[in-house]
């Protein structure tokens, strides 16, 4: 049994939404900044625990490992608390729908968090992973080789692929993150919102799926690392297009449906809660 129903998760998630839209920029920037570096822990130890793994022995088992590896990156948004993009696509504009914030608030919010993630995800690419020689480059040995050939193979997988492919990997991705996102209020447990969080985000990392601010971190890291052919222009090509991707799983795909499911011809609880003690006095 679920603390939360789907009904009350609507209008806790576009209550959480509207909060997001309404704190000061500073802080969002600093929340996000953390978010970006949370997921790009979980892209770190992703490529850690997958690297040597010979794809012709293992088959696809490696991105089995690194998806519930990278579980941890959101495990740390959700439970320490940040800001993170993919996820903001689609509380905000859910709280948008529901009257309590302008489109420009949406705007205004996702340019700010996507920032400070991005921020965030290329001072651990740079620091944390390439200048550590956690992942190191192809003059490395040891496992500094054995992670570099991983990062190698996930950067020649987030560029070769077509715009319309791209597109649609971003699509998937964020259904399923901002399902994570949204199952997770259902719990009110430490445990119960990781359990919700862990399959989701799981399945996508396993099916290749493009997460934008996760490839803030492989794309930048690769680069940095040394990787042949693999360059900013890959990275800004795939950041639009990823991000785009992810901006329509979420909003189409996860608020839209649920504010259509859920709150569209639903009182607003909260504005209720707030409007009768003011009409009684």
């Amino acid at each position: 049994m679920t603390a939360r129903e789907p009904a009350e998760m609507a209008q806790v998630a576009a209550e959480t939404g509207a909060k997001k839209a309404h704190r000061a920029w500073d802080r969002v920037l600093v929340s996000a900044f953390l978010a970006g570096a949370y997921i790009s822990f979980g892209a770190l130890v992703a490529i850690t625990v997958s690297s040597g793994l010979d794809p012709s022995t293992w088959g696809t088992l490696p991105t089995l490992f690194m998806g519930a590896a990278f579980t941890l990156g959101l495990v740390l948004v959700l439970i320490a608390g940040s800001d993170l993009a993919t996820g903001n696509m689609m509380l905000v504009p859910l709280g948008a729908m529901r009257g309590k914030i302008s489109g420009a608030d949406v705007a205004k919010n996702l340019t700010l968090v996507l920032l400070g993630n991005l921020v965030g995800a290329l001072v651990v690419a740079f620091f944390l992973a390439v200048q550590t020689k956690v992942i190191g480059d192809a003059d490395s040995e040891g496992s500094a080789l054995l992670t570099y050939e991983r990062l190698v193979t996930i950067a020649e997988g987030k560029t070769e692929h077509t715009a319309w492919e791209t597109f649609l990997r971003g699509v998937g991705c964020n259904w399923l993150v901002c399902l994570a996102v949204w199952m997770s209020l259902a719990a009110t447990s430490v445990a119960g919102k990781i359990l919700a969080i862990f399959f989701p985000v799981m399945a996508f990392v396993a099916m290749g799926f493009d997460h934008v601010v996760a490839n803030m971190f492989f794309i930048p890291a690769a680069i940095w690392a040394g990787v042949p052919d693999v360059g900013w222009d890959d990275a800004l090509y795939n950041w639009l297009l990823a991000g785009s991707g992810n901006l329509v799983g979420a909003v189409v795909f996860v608020s839209t449906s649920y504010w259509y499911l859920f709150l569209k011809d639903q009182p607003d609880k909260a504005a209720t809660a707030a409007k009768e003690p003011a009409e009684r006095a």
